[in-house]
């Protein structure tokens, strides 16, 4: 018995001194989330566990959850961090970016290799009618349509550090970076802002101008990692320094959002050219589709389970005194007016990344079409129903079990329904904040 006893400790213990999985993250971009893949089966073939936690909603999600030490690595580009994350207004060398991250415990490791700046594409035939090859040359065609994305009209590394840098005097107008490059295939534009290795560049054979004036910050793209990350990563990781040019990162981009071709091929096809003997993964878009479903699911069902048993006992403690109950829908209704993605969020800092956080706010979601339906519901039983149980004797608990709670209940569970619907949209943001999901 004593053997069996020591046993079971041993093996209970044995979690607590196995090696946690190496937490890679991604941005919700194609090219981060293949950047992220090839970290990721670089440090699987070194033997290494990995957890994925791709699409993460954006540049300080990401960041923050490295801080936070809910994600390990991750790949920054230098710009990014000088312009965005630490704001320094000046062009810093990587040795300078790491002095300013050694104080948070983070570190740069080697640049990847290719460096995704912004551009300015145009279509080959307008270039080879103009001889146009520098940015510097448009001043003297002003007749040509230039439209630029949204966000790189507002940026100060856009447009308007353009028209002071080069003695540009129109604003252009906006599109959706998308939607530029098929305006772009039509004929609609002749010149948009592109990224430098955007794989539609090479797709539509657009011609890049030359930054003649080095207007453009330069954005390596570097993998951002927590210090204490095992050296034996950090080795695996430094060994993709310097494998990716340009032209290979827009092949890249080129194969998935063109060929369909998944990010885990893509980044496998990469490190078996590049030497490493990469083994075929086991997982296809259906095992993922099913995966995700299922952690969609179960994201919903715990925060509706939860939404549905608080939002009851709320409004049978509350719905009897109308100042209370009015102030309980007042703040179950402010928190619906708060955009989904900002109260994911709002949630990082308090609960990290991951489920927790997720089903905190698809709970705070549900509430309120289970509160208010069921306070509605309660507070307007039939009075002289209410009235006849009285009658009969019935104590306060078995009124409420008996009379109240059956009466109320169809629209207490059109409650339910509502934020059922609530939650399962809703739910589609959560892997922004690496909860997982469809």
């Amino acid at each position: 018995m004593k053997r069996l006893v020591v046993t079971v400790a041993l093996f209970g213990w044995l979690p607590l001194f196995a090696g946690e999985p190496i937490v890679v993250a991604s941005k919700n971009f194609t090219e981060s989330y293949l950047l992220g893949e090839v970290i990721a089966q670089r440090l699987e073939q070194a033997g290494m566990e990995v957890d994925r936690r791709f699409g993460l909603g954006g540049t300080l999600i990401c960041f923050e959850a490295l801080l936070a030490g809910e994600i390990d690595v991750y790949v920054e580009y230098s710009g990014t961090l000088e312009q965005t994350i630490l704001k320094l207004g000046q062009r810093t060398s990587i040795l300078g970016l790491n002095e300013h991250l050694l104080s948070r415990g983070l570190s740069l490791l080697s640049p990847l290799g290719f460096n995704n700046t912004y551009a300015i594409a145009v279509r080959k035939e307008v270039a080879e009618e103009f001889s146009l090859e520098r940015i510097s040359q448009l001043t003297d065609y002003r007749d040509l349509r230039v439209v630029v994305s949204h966000e790189f009209l507002e940026r100060e590394d856009g447009w308007p550090g353009m028209r002071r840098v080069y003695g540009f005097d129109w604003i252009p107008e906006g599109i959706e970076h998308g939607l530029a490059y098929q305006a772009m295939a039509d004929g609609s534009i002749d010149i948009t802002d592109a990224y430098s290795t955007d794989g539609e560049l090479q797709r539509y054979d657009l011609t890049v101008l030359a930054d003649d004036k080095a207007f453009f910050p330069t954005y390596l793209a570097i993998p951002l990692i927590r210090d204490d990350l095992s050296p034996r990563a950090q080795a695996a990781i430094e060994d993709l320094a310097g494998t990716l040019d340009d032209s290979s990162m827009a092949s890249l981009n080129a194969s998935v959002v063109f060929e369909g071709e998944d990010f885990a091929s893509a980044a496998r096809n990469h490190l078996r050219s590049i030497g490493f003997d990469v083994a075929d993964g086991g997982s296809n878009t259906f095992d993922d589709l099913i995966r995700n479903t299922q952690r969609h699911l179960w994201l919903t069902a715990i925060a509706l389970l939860t939404a549905t048993v608080v939002g009851i006992v709320l409004a049978l403690a509350v719905f009897q005194v109308a100042w209370i109950s009015n102030a309980v829908l007042y703040v179950a209704g402010l928190l619906q007016t708060i955009p989904s993605i900002a109260l994911l969020a709002l949630m990082i800092p308090i609960f990290g990344i991951g489920m927790l956080p997720a089903v905190m706010a698809l709970f705070l979601y549900s509430l309120l079409p289970i509160v208010r339906n069921s306070v509605t519901a309660l507070a307007t039983v039939d009075p002289v129903l209410r009235r006849v149980g009285k009658a009969m004797g019935l104590t306060r608990y078995d009124e409420i079990r008996y009379v109240y709670v059956p009466l109320a209940m169809p629209a207490i569970l059109a409650g339910v329904r509502t934020a059922a619907v609530i939650s399962i949209g809703t739910a589609t943001l959560a892997a922004f904040i690496g909860a997982g999901g469809l």
